[in-house]
């Protein structure tokens, strides 16, 4: 029984029967080769194999072939149709090469011009007429074809640029350099960009593939590569993205972007390309593209290029979202979770791409699990994602404490809720209400936690975080700040950006170091140095995350930061009966103890911070320990007495009650 026949592409059949009617054309002039009869023979079978050939498959609909899209985009003529075609028949087969090394004067396994002109030329003004179209024409000043240098004219050879074979049977040999972006086109949330006018006259050009380039800006390059990604599919149109790394010399190169040009108008895709950052150069000129023949994307961060060249551009802005867009996109990536967008919204207010990779996690792991997804999945990959993007001098901390942790009075307690309800309630507020619409930092929520050390500021803001559902980031301020110029504004800058994509706390220790007080100019130091104080006074005013800033100086807090936070929480020293609650959240019932200990005695006895309690507890359980028994009140005085010996460098057998309340 027969076999069915095979199935090929529409692109495969295409080059199969061009490379057929050559390889024709070839064996009806033998004369002009008399001396390779067996290449001139194995040319000629190529049409009975290709009439034996498999059978196509159909185009789509209004789909072209890849051949036919260069000629119309390129306007190449019949001639260089077929002498684009005579350049890349050696890439098909070896046999083919074989035999074109046989007819070649220097045995190079390739075309050359005398063999083109010997097939397509009848006279010699078709000859004049096919050299005028090698040294002048489309084909060859667009870079499709190439006339390599060296011998004698009619002896040189004929190739194409790199890629541009594969890529006529459908396949995608992308350019050395650059690196691929792939990823699926999330459109969740952006229906309001996506209508806007600039993006929807970028969406008509790409839609009737009219030659411009598009460049879309953002606040981060790899979110305006999002946003294209976005906008190519909603035109319709295939994207295929590309990033160049740190080199912008792949821009410069004008034979690499021709042939990345050429390999996009044959496969019939967009070309995004994501303009590098550099960290010595904040503004450079875009790459000329007048060349390119269809419409083409470049992604960049807003203010860094200026552009230049003939090429028509159209500019697309990428703004950050509302706090209503990133509900509707929680709706559309987790619709289980439809009564929950607003809070997801404000808890997690990620670009649309980030959500959507966060939600492939979490479905995932719920998947794996065995069970329906729950808004703790999305909380757990959403941290994985952020941490990802960690810059040097953040660190993340998986908050664990909870309010029930802290030992704070009333009005501390209050504070601190209200500023996490601040943040649940900003879209009736922000949003529906309109109130402080169009101000910068709106959005923001600015703690500072002032008071004495160990009274429970750190706890206070990983309980504030836990509270939300977020991560801590912990700004290293040793790192954060540099000797060298613009290096702590640059590092601090990069802290905030985090932030606000990912609406983690983010945790300022020790905040008079940054924000301190500016001084008289009496050298170049301070001048700097005010400079630095007045930048973090401009950038967290215009905050739209929630930051969280701890001093034990709140005197030397400059003056102007008072206004731009929305809440000051004052820690004080614990009471004794604020003391008496952390000395039995720190030694338990589970723990051991002697019928001496008694809390409410030890708190009157000892003035000391819950942060001191918290150490002298474990010390005291250690002690416990290795004496192999309970907790006595004599393991508590040592440990005390340890404690005090710290601060103070006393003895530890003089130690007696410390500082008793009066």
């Amino acid at each position: 029984m027969a076999s069915s026949p095979e199935r090929i592409s529409p692109e495969e059949h295409r080059i199969t029967l061009e490379i057929a009617r050559l390889a024709g054309l070839l064996a009806q002039k033998p004369r002009a080769w008399p001396r390779h009869d067996a290449a001139v023979a194995f040319l000629g079978s190529l049409q009975e194999r290709a009439a034996r050939g498999a059978t196509p498959e159909g185009l789509r609909d209004g789909a072209e072939h890849p051949l036919d899209r260069l000629v119309r985009a390129y306007h190449l003529s019949p001639a260089e149709i077929d002498v684009l075609l005579l350049a890349g028949i050696a890439e098909e087969h070896e046999g083919i090469a074989e035999a074109l090394r046989a007819l070649h004067p220097t045995g190079e396994p390739r075309a050359f011009v005398g063999l083109a002109a010997r097939l397509f030329c009848d006279s010699d003004e078709e000859r004049s007429l096919l050299r005028r179209t090698l040294e002048s024409g489309g084909a060859t000043g667009s870079g499709l074809l190439r006339v390599e240098p060296g011998p004698p004219f009619y002896e040189r050879s004929l190739s194409l640029t790199d890629g541009l074979w594969p890529a006529l049977r459908g396949v995608a040999p992308w350019p050395r350099g650059w690196a691929r972006a792939d990823g699926p086109a999330v459109t969740a949330g952006l229906e309001e960009w996506l209508s806007s006018p600039a993006v929807a006259i970028a969406r008509e050009a790409l839609a009737l593939r009219r030659p411009v380039t598009v460049l879309v800006t953002a606040d981060r390059e790899r979110d305006a590569l999002e946003r294209a990604r976005a906008l190519v599919h909603v035109a319709g149109r295939a994207a295929q993205c590309f990033e160049a790394g740190a080199s912008r010399e792949l821009f410069r190169d004008r034979a690499r972007i021709a042939t990345l040009g050429a390999l996009a108008t044959a496969l019939d895709v967009v070309p995004v390309l994501q303009w590098p950052r550099s960290d010595d150069a904040r503004h450079d000129e875009a790459p000329s593209l007048d060349e390119w023949p269809g419409t083409s994307i470049l992604c960049a961060r807003t203010g860094e290029l200026t552009l230049r060249g003939t090429r028509a551009t159209l500019v697309v802005s990428v703004a950050p979202l509302s706090t209503a867009e990133h509900a509707s996109m929680w709706r559309s990536l987790t619709p289980e979770f439809a009564e929950c967008a607003d809070a997801l919204a404000a808890r997690y207010p990620v670009d649309p791409a980030v959500a959507a990779a966060v939600t492939t996690d979490a479905r995932e792991r719920a998947t794996l699990r065995g069970g329906p997804l729950r808004e703790t999945d999305l909380a757990d990959c959403a941290r994985v994602r952020v941490a990802a993007e960690l810059t040097a001098g953040v660190r993340r901390v998986t908050p664990t404490a909870t309010w029930e942790n802290l030992v704070l009075p009333t009005h501390a307690r209050v504070l601190l809720e209200s500023a996490v309800r601040r943040l649940r309630n900003q879209r009736k507020v922000l949003d529906e209400w309109g109130v402080l619409k169009g101000y910068p930092g709106a959005r923001g929520v600015r703690v500072l936690l002032a008071g004495p050390p160990g009274t429970g500021k750190t706890l206070a803001a990983e309980a504030l975080a836990h509270a939300l559902g977020v991560d801590l980031l912990v700004v290293d301020v040793s790192r954060i700040m540099s000797k060298w110029i613009g290096e702590t504004e640059k590092n601090l800058a990069e802290a905030f950006d985090l932030v606000e994509r990912t609406r983690a706390v983010l945790l300022f220790d020790e905040a008079d170091a940054l924000f301190g007080r500016r001084t008289t100019i009496s050298s170049a130091q301070d001048r700097y140095a005010n400079l630095e104080t007045a930048y973090l006074l401009s950038r967290i005013e215009r905050f739209d995350g929630i930051a969280v800033l701890t001093t034990n100086l709140r005197e030397q807090i400059d003056r102007a930061f008072f206004r731009r936070v929305e809440f000051v929480v004052d820690f004080e020293l614990p009471d004794a009966a604020a003391r008496a609650t952390i000395w039995r959240h720190h030694l338990p019932p589970s723990v051991p103890l002697d019928h001496d200990v008694d809390f409410e005695e030890l708190a009157r006895s000892y003035a000391v911070s819950g942060a001191t309690i918290r150490s002298a507890a474990a010390a005291a359980a250690f002690l416990a320990a290795d004496d192999g028994g309970s907790v006595t009140r004599g393991h508590i005085r040592l440990a005390l007495a340890r404690e005090e010996q710290k601060f103070f460098g006393l003895p530890v057998s003089l130690a007696g009650p410390l500082a008793a309340d009066r």
